[in-house]
């Protein structure tokens, strides 16, 4: 890897950790346009740069939520199936990152999941609340769901948000967990990642590490400060289509 390896996934993990189309899954998908191969290292840095997008949700929502306990109490809850989960099938999951053949299907097939959801779930949209409204039972299926996407390509933010849906949660209230239970779940995968991994870093590496960091945290404020405004107005269907003409572009791109 590369300063502009480096810089390239930093910019797709930014634009795509908050929108449901899975940014380990472009980040898989931008090393392997770019020949990357996915080393130890690699699968390392995809996780732990994803923290600098994270952090751009902290800057952007700490004075809503820093003082919330009654929210932060609700994350926290749907975090831990999660933490349970990601701990016991990190190995297993970790041998996946890389393999473009489940991040494609996970693609089309939760794209057409996205696109048969949204033309059947009916509402009358209250975009008002917050993560107050989530019941602890309700947090709790959430945070057991958002364990698949741990699957390569299959997306935190998709999963949580749409599983939020079928709950009953309105569209702005768990689009807004999404973003907080995303800061807990990725401090807590990077941490772990990188108390794994620490000591088979180079000093050159963690040049790359900074770099990714850097850009995938600036690229995430605006990502954020999109999707917000774009649930107010727009389903997810565009994103399901998008899955699906990614999946069958980078499927002739692999197989050719």
């Amino acid at each position: 890897m590369n300063i502009i390896n480096a810089a390239v996934l930093g910019i797709v993990e930014g634009i795509t950790e908050f929108l449901p189309i899975s940014s380990t899954g472009h980040m898989v998908l931008a090393s392997e346009l770019m020949h990357l191969a996915q080393s130890e290292f690699v699968k390392s840095f995809e996780i732990i740069i994803q923290l600098g997008a994270i952090l751009a949700v902290v800057v952007l929502f700490w004075k809503k939520y820093a003082t919330d306990w009654q929210c932060l109490g609700k994350a926290i809850i749907a975090f831990i199936p999660t933490g349970i989960l990601g701990y016991l099938f990190y190995k297993t999951v970790r041998q996946y990152i890389g393999n473009e053949y489940v991040i494609l299907w996970a693609l089309l097939l939760g794209g057409l999941f996205i696109i048969i959801f949204e033309h059947y779930y009916e509402t009358d949209e209250i975009y008002e609340g917050d993560i107050s409204v989530i019941t602890n039972r309700q947090a709790i299926g959430i945070g057991v769901l958002q364990s698949v996407s741990m699957i390569p390509g299959v997306s935190r933010s998709a999963i949580t948000i749409i599983s939020g849906l079928a709950m009953g949660i309105p569209r702005k209230a768990i689009v807004e967990c999404s973003f907080i239970l995303a800061v807990i779940t990725m401090l807590a995968a990077t941490g772990y990642d990188f108390m794994k991994n620490f000591n088979s870093f180079s000093i050159d590496q963690f040049d790359l590490l900074a770099i990714g960091f850097i850009l995938s945290f600036i690229t995430a404020i605006f990502a954020v400060k999109f999707m917000i405004k774009y649930i107010q107005k727009h389903t997810f269907k565009a994103f399901g289509y998008y899955r699906i003409i990614v999946a069958v572009l980078f499927w002739f791109i692999i197989l050719r």
